[in-house]
Order: structure tokens, then C-alpha cells, then sequence
């Protein structure tokens, strides 16, 4: 049966967890980047899809070719993390599914409509681009998402061997530097978008 998480970890990982926009001079370890992975792929997914695409520009090369397609305002952001991931889509997820939910025939749902799988694909990968913050979070890493690139220019460049694939938004992950945040944005009391019937 689940617990309730302590004080502590949900300041980590809610609470007190930023959006950073500058990184220490502190390194991201290959072990770090599959425990993430590790983490977030058991977050749910509608029929365990597991649309979600990843690309981690660890490299300084990878992390080159990514700011190429960034925003000015972004650039440094890439450059400067450990870690800078492309979260992305698999538009045909669907020839996974005989193994990834062997529970019914779920290839079938999707075989009719692209546009269903395009729309299918893309909210579940944003689910799985969330688990993945969360699970850095839990971890003791900061992360830093973004959505000020060139999508076609960094599909065409991240995914030119897989033409179903698309590039969506980025994340940079490593120990945030606490002088590149701004004060805290409002966040709304629960009456002002919610209803409870």
C-alpha cells in the first residue's frame, strides 16, 4: 500500500524544486541518465504506449548541434548543462504495442488514423517528458524546460534515421545554479481554476 511521501521529498521535488536556467560546473553521469530512464518509463501511459522519444546531448558536440536550432535566449542553456535532453514522439508507437501491452490486440486501435496516433503520441510523451522531470527531481538533479527551438530543424537533425520520430520540447538536467533563477511565480489557490461537483 502507497505512503504519503515526506515534507522533505515533496519540497524537492514540488514544492522547492525551480526551473533553472544556469548549471554548476558539476557533471551528469551515464548511470545518472539510465536511472532517470529507469524511472520514468514506469510512469502510466494509455496502453503502455511508451511513445515518448529521448535524446540526451551529453556530448559537447550533441549539445552544439542542439543550440544551433535553440533561440538566442536558449542557447546558453544548452551549452552550459551537463545533460540536455530532446523529449520527442513516435508517431507509429503503435508497432510496439504487440509487446508492450500483449494483453489485447491494441496495434489495431491505432492502425485506422494517423491523426490519432499523432494526437495519442503526443500526450503521452508529454506525460513521459514529466515523469522524466520528476524523476530527476527525485534523484537530487534540477531541470530546465524549454520549448524555445526549432522543432523541424531538430528533428531533421536528431532524427534523420527515423522519419516517424518528432522532436516536441527540451529539458536540461544537472545541479541548478541558484543565481540564474527568478522569484517565484504565483501559483493559484485551488478555487481559481478547479471545480470540485
Amino acid at each position: 500500500m502507497s505512503q504519503h511521501l515526506s515534507d522533505a521529498a515533496l519540497d524537492q521535488v514540488f514544492r522547492e524544486a525551480r526551473s533553472f536556467n544556469g548549471w554548476l560546473d558539476k557533471d551528469v553521469t551515464e548511470d545518472q541518465i539510465h536511472a532517470i530512464y529507469d524511472l520514468l518509463k514506469m510512469g502510466p501511459t494509455s496502453a503502455n504506449q511508451q511513445p515518448g522519444r529521448f535524446v540526451w546531448c551529453k556530448s559537447k558536440e550533441s549539445k552544439e548541434r542542439l543550440a544551433a536550432c535553440a533561440s538566442e535566449g536558449n542557447k546558453a542553456k544548452i551549452l552550459s548543462a551537463p545533460v540536455c535532453v530532446i523529449i520527442g514522439y513516435d508517431i507509429d508507437f503503435h508497432e510496439q504495442l504487440p509487446w508492450l501491452f500483449p494483453h489485447a490486440d491494441a496495434k489495431s486501435w491505432f492502425e485506422g488514423s494517423e491523426d490519432a496516433r499523432k494526437e495519442s503520441a503526443f500526450r503521452n510523451s508529454v506525460l513521459q517528458g514529466a515523469y522524466l522531470m520528476l524523476a530527476a527531481r527525485s534523484l537530487g538533479l534540477d531541470c530546465g524546460p524549454m520549448s524555445g527551438f526549432d522543432q523541424e530543424a531538430a528533428t531533421k537533425e536528431f532524427f534523420a534515421d527515423q522519419p516517424r520520430f518528432r522532436a516536441d520540447w527540451l529539458c536540461s538536467i544537472g545541479y541548478g545554479d541558484a543565481n540564474t533563477i527568478f522569484d517565484r511565480s504565483p501559483r493559484p489557490e485551488f478555487e481559481t481554476f478547479n471545480q470540485l461537483l
